[in-house]
């Protein structure tokens, strides 16, 4: 067969449009993740960096949450913070436009309270985008047992973003959560889905994700029940 650059280019179109990755949603190998639904991100007005679109998306996130818990999938959330005064984080950020505001954090970061999270749910705060650079993020999913991982919260092509690339390459399952992620600029949120889409996620909405979880943990109680009838 020849591959004509019609055929190609076709063919990753579908791939970034309508890719699906294949594997299973187990809620016992599964964690959820909530990137950085703090304050200064989702706190209307509160700060430069607020990002209207993570409002918005926070009451159908937290409902996700909820669902993560009633099926025992553990809740970990992470703060962009001010870690080790500092000299955790890369060099080259001062020099980038996200920095280029006076802005400073009048204390540490913390989950926007809206979003209801429980003293016995894990807090990660990290130095940088990813929630894998430099914290045990890794380490305590390993020793949770789960190999899958639902990435939501904010920003979708930044923490989000790069926390679903770290998690793929350490070789998890990721799943993307496409209406409980947002970004500054919405025009934004589509492309980054894409590229996820087609190399490194399965890219579900919150609805996908919760019946997938609650269908997965239901299928092993059916199955016994059909076995106690014989």
């Amino acid at each position: 067969m020849s591959y004509t650059e019609e055929w190609v280019t076709a063919r990753a179109r579908d791939a970034y449009e309508r890719g699906r990755a294949s594997f299973d949603v187990r809620p016992e190998r599964t964690a959820l993740l909530v990137i950085d639904m703090q304050d200064e991100f989702v706190r209307p007005g509160w700060s430069p960096y607020w990002v209207p679109a993570a409002t918005r998306t926070a009451p159908r996130l937290r409902r996700l949450v909820e669902a993560c818990r009633t099926v025992s999938v553990p809740v970990i959330w992470t703060i962009f913070d001010d870690t080790h005064l500092g000299l955790d984080r890369p060099n080259a950020l001062r020099y980038l436009p996200h920095a280029d505001t006076d802005w400073r954090r009048p204390g540490p970061a913390e989950v926007w309270a809206p979003m209801g999270r429980r003293p016995d749910e894990a807090l990660v705060r990290k130095p940088s985008y990813g929630a894998f650079y430099d914290t045990p993020l890794d380490t305590m999913l390993r020793n949770l047992g789960r190999d899958t991982v639902i990435v939501t919260g904010t920003l979708t092509n930044y923490c989000c973003g790069t926390t679903a690339r770290q998690a793929y390459e350490r070789g998890y399952k990721v799943v993307f959560g496409a209406d409980v992620t947002a970004t500054d600029d919405e025009s934004r949120q589509e492309p980054e889905l894409a590229v996820l889409r087609k190399g490194f996620a399965l890219v579900l909405t919150a609805e996908e994700i919760a019946e997938r979880l609650t269908t997965a943990d239901a299928a092993p109680t059916a199955s016994a029940d059909r076995v106690g009838t014989r």
